[in-house]
């Protein structure tokens, strides 16, 4: 996948001792997105804004706030996460990448 006309921020967002790392790019209608790579592991994140998250590559399992059921996503799949809440995802091998969409 490949984004046309938009501006990259250099400074990485780093998270987890850097097992999880990622760059925003900023379109010129103001919508952000991140591109990233998740190392092997298990993380949780909060969420702000609510957000999509597309698997371009590997996979993970994914327990959204709230819920209990764990769900698998691979490369082509994606998953939503609410406003206000958060999920954990977990990557057991190799490296899982994403781009997350933020809405609204």
């Amino acid at each position: 996948m490949q984004f046309s006309n938009v501006t990259a921020v250099a400074k990485a967002n780093v998270y987890f001792d850097g097992k999880v790392v990622s760059h925003s790019i900023l379109f010129a209608s103001g919508e952000k997105k991140t591109l990233g790579l998740i190392y092997p592991g298990t993380y949780h994140f909060g969420t702000d804004k609510a957000e999509i998250m597309e698997i371009t590559d590997g996979q993970c399992t994914v327990v959204l706030d709230g819920q209990s059921n764990q769900q698998a996503y691979a490369a082509g799949t994606k998953f939503s996460v609410p406003a206000k809440s958060g999920f954990t995802i977990t990557v057991s091998s190799g490296i899982c990448q994403y781009i997350c969409s933020f809405i609204g």
